[in-house]
C-alpha cells in the first residue's frame, strides 16, 4: 500500500502511511501507554467529579445544597416520569454551559497528549527500537526489568479485581457454608420485604439512609462490607 501510495500525486512518503494506518500500535511504547492511561483518566474524571459531588452532599459539607438534593431526591422517588426528563434536561443544560469552550481550530497534533515533551532518550529508543531488537544484553536487561515492575502492578490490580468477582460468585457456592446460609437466609428475607413494600418507600428511606447526618455515621466499615471482605476467594488456592 505504501508503494502505491508512494506513486500517487502528490506522493506519500512511507512514514506517512505508516502513521496513518498506524502500523506499530501492537508495539509496546512506554510513551503511549502514559498517554492512554491519562486518556482514560480525562475520560473517566467526570464520573469521579460526580462521586466527589455526591460524597460533599452526603457529608453536609454545604447543608444548603443538601437540603436541596434531599427535596429533589423525594420528588423524582414519588413522581419517578420524572427522572429521564430531568437527566435529559441535565445535559442539555450541560451542553449549553460548555459552548463557551467550544472548540475553535480543527484539531492538531498535541504534544502534550502524546507525552513527547516529556519522554525520557530510553524511552524514545525502546520505541524506535527495532524488532527483534538490536541493542545489547544489559539494555535489554533494564528493559526487561522496567517492564516487569510496571507488568507487576497490573498484575495487582488485575487480582484484585478477581478477588472481588470471585467473592461475587461464592456468595451462593457454599464454599463458606455459614456465609451462604446468611446470604441466602437475608435475600429471602428481602424478596417477601420488597414484595409487600412499595417501591418507592424503600427508595425514599435507603436515600435518607445514605445522605443521613455526619453525626449518624460511624467511622468503621459497615456490616456488609465487613461480611463481604471475609468472604473467600481462590487466592488461598494458588500458589
Amino acid at each position: 500500500m505504501s508503494t502505491r501510495l508512494g506513486r500517487a500525486e502528490p506522493p506519500l512518503r512511507r512514514e506517512v502511511v505508516e502513521y496513518m494506518l498506524d502500523v506499530n500500535s501492537h508495539m509496546w511504547s512506554m510513551r503511549r501507554s502514559k498517554s492512554n492511561f491519562f486518556r482514560i483518566k480525562n475520560v473517566f474524571s467526570g464520573v469521579i467529579a460526580v462521586w466527589r459531588w455526591f460524597d460533599q452532599i452526603s457529608q453536609w459539607k454545604n447543608p444548603i445544597t443538601t437540603v436541596l438534593i434531599h427535596i429533589l431526591f423525594i420528588i423524582l422517588v414519588l413522581y419517578p416520569e420524572l427522572i429521564l426528563p430531568t437527566i435529559f434536561l441535565y445535559l442539555f443544560l450541560i451542553g449549553i454551559w460548555h459552548y463557551r469552550w467550544r472548540p475553535r481550530h480543527p484539531p492538531h497534533i498535541d504534544t502534550q497528549l502524546s507525552h513527547a515533551d516529556i519522554a525520557q532518550p530510553d524511552e524514545l529508543d525502546e520505541e524506535f527500537d527495532a524488532l527483534p531488537t538490536s541493542q545489547g544484553s544489559d539494555i535489554v536487561r533494564m528493559r526487561y526489568d522496567h517492564l516487569r515492575n510496571i507488568a507487576g502492578r497490573i498484575q495487582t490490580v488485575v487480582g484484585d479485581l478477581a478477588t472481588q468477582g470471585e467473592r461475587f460468585q461464592f456468595l451462593l457456592s457454599w464454599r463458606d457454608p455459614r456465609a451462604t446460609a446468611l446470604f441466602v437466609s437475608f435475600c429471602l428475607v428481602a424478596a417477601v420485604l420488597l414484595y409487600v413494600t412499595p417501591f418507592e418507600v424503600v427508595a425514599l428511606l435507603y436515600g435518607i439512609y445514605t445522605l443521613r447526618h455526619p453525626k449518624f455515621r460511624q467511622k468503621l466499615p459497615s456490616p456488609p462490607v465487613n461480611f463481604f471482605r471475609s468472604l473467600p476467594a481462590r487466592t488461598d488456592s494458588m500458589l
